[in-house]
């Protein structure tokens, strides 16, 4: 029963940072209709940024605000200068745009900070919490998780401009009737899943250790999160990281082993486009003809 508990809570721990991945998927495609292949590679990049600010003397929660806010304003400037021009071009455009830009910060942050395997810092520690369940660095990261989570949900559902960037991904047509700027809230969204990523990317490291590959699985999971949750739904989203992370572990200790825990999040996917393609919260759209 220990054992079983122990993967439990270490898979809502791992499952936030699904979480926060998933969320910035959902928030790009409301916006966009296409997944963000780049989102792993730019969380990794800004905590690269992160790790940088550190080494140069600041401490870790200051490198912490201020990665979060590079981030925001990347991808604010990602969707103006790269995205923004393909508003109206085909989708194999926009797709391509997206495995551009992985490849580019991948290759960039090789070049800029090396391919070899960096520790990063945790600011919780390495011991145990909870009894030993959890790691006192997990049950922090689930907690900053949970708290940035928490603000992006207040932050749509009870501020002005959370509300216009959610009326500007659900209809930019009509909101650009009322006056809503749709492009401005359109780099405001990429801003702020940037820098969800970003946190995500920082709370994931110490753990994976840091290199230019190293949210690649991280990506996966949360894409079989958005997909199980609902790729249209930002709470199911959420839910469904906070599944496959408890999934993954339970299937990784009982099931398949730590070798293919990976291909678990690929059966999720299957599974879920081939029984309930909009998930278990996502909406289903339908059209008259």
């Amino acid at each position: 029963m220990d054992g079983l508990l122990h993967q439990i809570f270490s898979g809502i721990a791992t499952g936030g940072i699904y979480a926060a991945v998933a969320l910035a998927l959902v928030m790009i495609y409301q916006s966009t209709h296409h997944v963000n292949f780049a989102q792993g590679e730019m969380a990794m990049f800004s905590t690269f940024i992160a790790l940088t600010l550190i080494q140069a003397g600041l401490s870790y929660w200051l490198a912490f605000v201020a990665t979060v806010a590079i981030s925001f304003v990347l991808g604010a400037l990602i969707q103006r200068v790269l995205l923004h021009p393909l508003a109206n071009a085909p989708v194999l455009a926009s797709v391509g745009v997206f495995i551009g830009l992985m490849l580019i910060l991948n290759a960039l942050a090789g070049w800029l900070f090396g391919t070899t395997l960096k520790t990063f810092p945790s600011p919780f520690g390495a011991g145990p919490a909870m009894g030993g369940y959890v790691s006192r660095h997990e049950l922090g990261s689930t907690s900053v998780t949970l708290l940035v989570l928490i603000s992006v949900w207040a932050f749509f559902r009870f501020t002005r401009l959370g509300l216009a960037m959610r009326a500007a991904a659900f209809n930019p047509a009509s909101s650009r009737l009322v006056g809503i700027p749709v492009a401005r809230m359109l780099a405001l969204g990429w801003g702020l899943a940037a820098a969800i990523g970003a946190v995500a990317g920082m709370m994931v490291a110490p753990v994976v250790f840091l290199d230019p590959n190293m949210m690649a699985g991280v990506l996966l999971y949360a894409f079989a999160g958005a997909l199980l949750g609902g790729i249209t739904s930002p709470l199911g989203a959420v839910i469904g990281g906070f599944l496959v992370g408890i999934i993954e572990n339970l299937a990784g200790a009982y099931v398949v082993g730590t070798e293919l825990k990976l291909a678990v999040a690929l059966v999720i996917i299957v599974a879920v486009l081939v029984l309930k393609p909009s998930g278990l919260f996502g909406r289903t759209v339908t059209s008259r003809v």
